[in-house]
């Protein structure tokens, strides 16, 4: 059965990482109340433990818990092919921009801070599972004139021969800049586009993923072109 907007989410397992309990225990209320499936976990290693042997839909983590950090484990399922594609929402007390910014550089989907609103919560969730659902645009792979080249089925892009591994946020992403050639994209579209949100959260996600994405791409990183001011667009070269 299909649910709202599309989301079957009897089928939606989400691993909840938070080691206070009233906490941990106030997500998984209003996951289940959703439908969906909750899975605990209160340390670092269980977590990583959990999330090898469950592979769940996705993973709500927060930052500070025992044993290894929530970016430790960030960056440990990133690194595991297994694992890679599992989307992870930080959830966390920690307020410095510069844990936001690692916490995206290191693959995570999405960053929200504490106190936070549980339906917002909810629907950051259900957004992300929805464009995982959503049939690919990319009915066949695209094939650019300057090599860069995307493959819908497996999420991967090549550059030259060469294959660059991306999470589903990058491949979309880079996906909709290469559609939209030569368009610029503000950092809203995309923030609509790409995550679907409706509203404007912190546009800074946006330059976060970019540079996570050209870090990735090297020297074909040329072809996305920033517009001061306004936000990205993708054009080969002269």
């Amino acid at each position: 059965m299909t649910t709202d907007k599309g989301i079957d989410k009897r089928k939606k397992k989400i691993l909840v990482v938070e080691d206070e309990e009233d906490v941990l225990s106030l997500i998984c209320l209003h996951l289940n109340s959703q439908g969906f499936e909750t899975i605990r976990a209160k340390e670092g290693m269980e977590a990583l433990r959990i999330a090898r042997k469950e592979l769940p839909d996705l993973i709500v983590l927060d930052l500070m818990i025992p044993e290894f950090s929530g970016l430790d484990v960030c960056k440990y399922l990133k690194k595991d092919p297994d694992t890679l594609s599992i989307p992870i929402v930080i959830l966390t007390a920690k307020s410095d921009p510069s844990d936001r910014i690692l916490g995206l550089e290191l693959g995570a989907d999405d960053y929200i801070a504490k106190p936070f609103s549980p339906r917002e919560l909810i629907l950051r969730i259900q957004s992300i599972l929805r464009r995982r659902l959503e049939d690919n645009p990319l009915a066949e792979q695209i094939q650019q004139e300057d090599g860069i080249r995307l493959d819908p089925i497996d999420k991967v892009a090549y550059f030259r021969k060469k294959k660059i591994e991306l999470t589903p946020i990058e491949f979309r992403l880079l996906s909709t800049l290469i559609e939209r050639e030569g368009t610029v994209q503000s950092r809203e579209q995309l923030l609509k586009e790409v995550w679907g949100y409706d509203k404007t959260v912190d546009t800074r996600t946006i330059d976060t993923h970019i540079r996570r994405l050209r870090d990735k791409l090297g020297r074909a990183s040329q072809y996305l072109r920033t517009v001061r001011g306004i936000g990205y667009r993708f054009k080969k070269t002269n």
